[in-house]
């Protein structure tokens, strides 16, 4: 009722076009606000709010304004921090000075890469810039570390705190721990001249990963040259071409493409001797040993055991996987049998076509956005309780008209949160998937819980006057990933926003997203919303087996390709070897992957999740290990189950980071998992489908 009036109140403001023509389904509010083309028509005297709501940000000069407000309240909570007694005020202080600067720092970091208007992006770089800056200096502040230290050393002052206050001061000492804190004032200086040029390294790394190779078009066969981009005398070749049915294409896309450049070779050598030389200087035995403590893996050990003994379970399946691709090939063109990395992904692609023919448009019909998202409003609505509701954003609220706002509700708690939904293509928008959490969950001194508030990006499609938004499976799934971020942001209900949601350790932070994948390509779930736009037909049950069946086709060497990655990550940033990276790389890939290594070929230079994922790259694996053994063990029986979804709520999502990760394992799986069961619930995926009785 009161969404119902709110919608009434504004309907002279904002004009709604719902698409009817030849559409025979019939939508709640959630599922029409997603297959709808919205005009909003404001009234010219409507207050602009500013983005998200907060006044100042009316136009760009307001990143200054608040970003000047955040830092005098940050000078206040640091006196605050270093005057108080031993005591949980002195955590609380910590993670009020820490909600101050993320608030302004992660709206600006969502900005400077999402907003259309770059005068906006501008504003928000410089922004992230300054609020930056002084995060360096807080995290070497000797006075500020001391007024933590006195409590973690003080036995009486730190039993009288409970577990997550603990666990969070903990996490604090470990900032100032890894800054260099401890050291004197000289290694200290060093510790921030190798972070600056860490910053420097990591941004030429990321900019250089990304831009295309050159070659003289007399280089390539003349019947081919029309497949990449020309310029000039010049072919330019920014990607792998790995969909390409010419093996000649995909050879020399990818010969040139991963053609060494000696300026990213230094760079990458100096970025991890970087990285080598201040884990050392804060006293780690490596980058790796440094960026795993207080993860689930723990240490760089388990982390190699986990793939050695994957890679050990694999073994026979993958080579039989690269054996049916070199089959196929050999039909193709029996010429050159030899299977090549370049023909990896096009063979095990090419052989699920054949066997299953996964015709993406096939399935799209069925995945209008509206039913997708009505989907997932059943399935949340059922399983914990929780649901969706379309709100109208007020003038200069949102930086797009094609942005839809949620407001997330539980029957019995009210109001959780709030999601900005930013699905749509538009120019200059980045294309990669993505959650960004703008404002964490916390409780406030007054008693009043601070709601979150987070932005899912996806890159859909636009609806048409006839056709809404239609979705092709991996669509689907990617926006029930997503959405596992966003509710895991939602339904953390953490005392303190420096561990709410996601915010937690990397190889954890993914579970919640893979766990949703599951649901996604469950039949009992697919079948609540999949309908297809026109005839409202339900889609076959076969159609969702053969999709998921597909998957399993070669699914050991793409899960092996993987653990390959997570090696060659994890022997970069352990001690230091004597080695080039290329040769490093030569060497993980002949133990790690199965198909040979292309000389004069450098892919570590296209590896760009080093930089975000710096030793951290297993993550993926371990979570899908987690996500698939939650899964199968509480939700295979029932995917609906209201106590296995209160108990996943309890036991993962509603700690974000403020517990130990495999805890939060052991509580949801009521036993503790080993690494021999990640690795078989990993192989376990790669089994045919087991029907729940």
């Amino acid at each position: 009722m009161l969404a119902r009036n709110r919608l009434a109140n504004i309907r002279k403001l904002t004009q709604i076009r719902i698409i009817s023509r030849h559409v025979t389904t019939s939508w709640s509010p959630v599922g029409a606000a997603f297959n709808a083309i919205q005009q909003r028509r404001f009234d010219q005297l409507e207050n602009n709010v500013g983005l998200f709501g907060v006044p100042e940000l009316c136009t760009q000069a307001g990143f200054e304004v608040v970003e000047n407000k955040a830092l005098k309240e940050t000078e206040q909570l640091v006196n605050r921090a270093c005057s108080s007694p031993p005591g949980a005020l002195t955590v609380e202080t910590f993670d009020q000075l820490s909600d101050s600067l993320c608030k302004v720092a992660d709206l600006a970091d969502f900005v400077k890469v999402a907003h259309p208007d770059p005068s906006f992006r501008e504003a928000a770089e410089r922004t992230c810039i300054n609020i930056g800056t002084v995060v360096e200096k807080l995290n070497t502040n000797v006075e500020l570390c001391q007024s933590l230290k006195n409590l973690l050393d003080n036995r009486e002052a730190l039993a009288a705190l409970d577990p997550e206050t603990r666990r969070v001061a903990e996490l604090f000492m470990f900032d100032f721990e890894i800054s260099g804190i401890h050291l004197s004032e000289r290694k200290r200086r060093k510790a921030v001249s190798l972070n600056v040029n860490l910053l420097d390294l990591s941004n030429e790394f990321l900019m250089g990963s990304q831009l295309p190779n050159k070659i003289e078009k007399r280089a390539l066969p003349e019947h081919i040259r029309h497949c990449f981009s020309i310029d000039g005398n010049c072919i330019q070749i920014g990607g792998l071409h790995a969909d390409s049915p010419s093996d000649l294409v995909r050879e020399a896309a990818y010969k040139i493409f991963l053609y060494p450049n000696p300026k990213m070779l230094h760079c990458l050598e100096e970025l991890l001797a970087c990285r080598d030389e201040l884990a050392k200087l804060v006293g780690y035995e490596s980058f790796a040993h440094r960026a795993l403590k207080g993860t689930m893996a723990k240490t760089p050990e388990t982390v190699m055991k986990f793939l050695k003994l994957l890679t050990a379970k694999l073994s026979d399946r993958t080579t039989k996987d690269f054996q049916m691709m070199r089959n196929m090939k050999n039909k193709v063109n029996s010429r050159y049998s030899e299977l090549m990395p370049w023909d990896h992904p096009y063979f095990s692609g090419a052989m699920r076509a054949e066997r299953y023919n996964i015709e993406p448009s096939l399935y799209s019909p069925y995945f209008s956005l509206g039913a997708c998202m009505e989907g997932l409003n059943t399935l949340f609505s059922r399983l914990l309780g929780v649901s969706f509701q379309a709100e109208q954003p007020k003038a200069g609220e949102v930086w797009s008209e094609d942005v839809r706002k949620l407001a997330v509700v539980h029957e019995a708690e009210g109001l959780l949160g709030y999601i900005y939904c930013d699905f749509f293509h538009r120019p200059d928008k980045p294309h990669q998937d993505c959650h960004f959490t703008i404002r964490g969950g916390r409780l406030k001194q007054n008693g009043e819980y601070q709601l979150p508030v987070v932005v899912l990006m996806l890159s859909l499609p636009h609806p048409s006057r006839n056709t809404p938004t239609l979705l092709t499976p991996a669509m689907m799934e990617n926006l029930f990933h997503e959405m596992g971020h966003a509710m895991h942001s939602m339904l953390g209900r953490t005392r303190y926003q420096h561990v709410t949601g996601t915010r937690c350790s990397t190889d954890f932070a993914e579970v919640p997203s893979i766990l949703m994948e599951y649901f996604a390509t469950d039949y009992r779930v697919v079948n609540q919303f999949a309908q297809h736009y026109q005839t409202g037909q339900p889609l076959p049950e076969s159609m969702v087996s053969c999709l998921c069946e597909s998957k399993r086709i070669c699914g050991a060497a793409d899960t092996q390709l993987q653990v390959f990655y997570a090696a060659l990550d994890q022997v970069y940033h352990g001690k230091p070897r004597n080695k080039s990276s290329t040769e490093i790389l030569q060497e993980i890939q002949e133990r790690f992957y199965g198909l040979p290594y292309v000389p004069n070929t450098a892919w570590q230079l296209r590896f760009s999740h080093l930089i975000g994922y710096g030793a951290k790259y297993y993550s993926y694996l371990m979570s899908r290990a987690v996500a698939s053994m939650v899964w199968r063990q509480c939700f295979l029986k029932d995917p609906f189950d209201r106590n296995m979804g209160e108990r996943y709520r309890r036991e993962m999502l509603a700690h974000g980071g403020a517990k130990e990760p495999m805890l939060m394992v052991k509580g949801m799986l009521q036993r503790s998992p080993t690494i021999e069961d990640f690795v078989d619930a990993l192989v376990s995926d790669l089994n045919p489908s087991i029907q729940a009785s």
